[in-house]
């Protein structure tokens, strides 16, 4: 019966256990340089690297704003695709919050 026991306390981790495994993987990850961490993709990146040479010298247009430009168009179409889906209760939320007392 003890033996149960004790193959149960070595599969089932610890609270301390647990705390120190999630502490370990955030100290990991702090060590990790970020160029692995960069979820960049390789022909933005080239993009502004080559215009920021050219810029430099005098040469070409500014790519950069362009792809600022387009950074901000992906991250705010999902948000317009959601109020258009849930509108109605976007709507109604706002109606019951302006006239609760309080």
């Amino acid at each position: 019966m003890s033996n149960h026991r004790m193959i149960g306390s070595e599969l089932a981790p610890t609270a301390g256990r647990s705390v120190l495994l999630v502490i370990s993987a955030c100290m990991l990850l702090l060590l990790v340089p970020t160029e692995i961490l960069a979820q960049g993709c390789s022909m933005c990146k080239a993009t502004v690297e080559t215009d920021a040479a050219n810029n430099a010298n005098g040469m070409g247009a500014s790519v950069g704003g362009g792809l600022n430009k387009g950074i901000i168009f992906l991250m705010v179409v999902p948000y317009i695709l959601l109020f258009l889906f849930f509108r109605k209760r976007i709507v109604a939320f706002w109606k019951e919050f302006a006239s609760a007392k309080g």
